[in-house]
């Protein structure tokens, strides 16, 4: 499927309702969800047959993309069970039957089958603000410990050498793949702005050879 086909696929992907500041949910445009998915699947092929992890899935842009790319299963995971009913939604709009939700707080996730299950694990994580401080290392480093071949993320590129800070600690490779402009709407009432653009970084992290778990 070519980038600009998907990316008018992924326009008709409803989102938030009345989205929750707690969870910090803003969310993943077209346009981003578009190039990113389009990347991972042509250079990388970790999309096309792969079984893929959608960390944090929200309404589920990144999981019908993933599962309009071919992906052999996507499962999309969340805490919020609004966000996983419009996923739903979209879904059985889409006809897609290769994608399944999982209602589960992934900062209480024990591991256990869930460890190096998937192929692929992709996210938009949460930012973290004050009240979230250190969220996106927590989704960051459950994403490696379920992934066997490549995590792909976005992250403030403010935090960028953070992020390559915690790849060496972990032992893994790290790829800034793209910078991005991540135009986030107004979407609380505190918000003064009608729009704000934030750099983030797309990133891929994937597993020296003949390394285990990252932890």
């Amino acid at each position: 499927m070519k980038l600009k086909e998907l990316e008018g696929y992924l326009q008709d992907v409803d989102v938030f309702d009345d989205p929750k500041i707690l969870l910090e949910q803003y969310p993943t445009t077209p346009h981003i969800a578009a190039r990113m998915l389009h990347t991972i699947d042509t250079r990388y092929d970790d999309i096309s047959g792969k079984l893929v992890a959608d960390l944090g899935c929200g309404c589920g842009v990144l999981s019908i993309g993933a599962a309009m790319l071919q992906a052999g299963l996507c499962v999309g995971v969340d805490i919020d069970k609004d966000a996983l009913e419009t996923c739903h939604v979209n879904c059985r709009e889409f006809e897609l039957t290769n994608v399944e939700q999982v209602q589960y707080d992934l900062t209480k996730l024990e591991l256990g089958k869930w460890l190096k299950l998937f192929d692929t694990v992709i996210m938009n994580p949460p930012f973290g603000t004050k009240r979230n401080k250190g969220i996106d290392m927590v989704f960051l480093k459950l994403g490696l410990s379920m992934a066997r071949n490549a995590v792909y993320s976005l992250h403030k590129t403010s935090t960028r050498e953070h992020v390559i800070k915690k790849a060496k600690e972990w032992g893994v490779n790290i790829e800034i793949v793209a910078e991005l402009r991540f135009d986030l709407p107004a979407t609380y009432k505190f918000h003064k702005q009608k729009s704000v653009d934030i750099e983030v970084d797309f990133i891929r992290l994937s597993f020296p050879e003949k390394s285990g778990d990252p932890r």
